[in-house]
C-alpha cells in the first residue's frame, strides 16, 4: 500500500467516518474514544511527514548524499579537465551541480572550478 492510500484511510478514520463507504461512526464507538482520536492524528500526521520524505527522495538525483569512489573521481576529472559543462557532469554522475562543483573542488581545488566556469560561460 503506498503512503497517501494509507493516509487517506488513516485521515478517514481520525474523522470518524468509515474510510470506505464514509459512513460516520456512531459517538460511542471505538474510533470516538478521545485516545484512539489522538492517536488516529498522530499516525495521520507521522504518514503526511512520510509522504513529505518520499517525494523529496524522487526529486532528488540518484546518488545524492552517497560517498564518492575512486573510479566516479577519475572519470569526474577527466569529463571536467575536457571542459564538460556541471550541468551534463551532474546528469552523468546523478548528483547535484553543487555536489559536482564541491568534489571538484575537493579533487583539484580552484583550478577545476575555474576550467568548468570557462567553459560554461563559452
Amino acid at each position: 500500500m503506498d503512503t497517501s492510500r494509507a493516509l487517506e484511510i488513516v485521515r478517514a478514520l481520525a474523522d470518524g467516518n468509515d474510510p470506505f463507504t464514509s459512513e460516520v461512526f456512531p459517538m460511542d464507538g471505538p474510533y470516538q474514544h478521545p485516545e484512539v482520536v489522538r492517536a488516529l492524528f498522530s499516525a495521520v500526521y507521522a504518514l503526511q511527514v512520510l509522504r513529505q520524505r518520499e517525494k523529496r527522495r524522487e526529486s532528488v538525483p540518484l546518488n545524492a548524499g552517497r560517498a564518492w569512489n575512486a573510479s566516479e573521481d577519475a572519470t569526474l576529472l577527466l569529463a571536467a579537465e575536457a571542459g564538460t559543462p556541471v550541468a551534463q557532469l551532474a546528469e552523468k554522475h546523478e548528483r547535484s551541480p553543487a555536489a559536482i562543483k564541491a568534489r571538484l573542488l575537493k579533487l583539484e581545488g580552484v583550478r577545476a572550478l575555474e576550467t568548468v566556469a570557462s567553459n560554461e560561460a563559452d
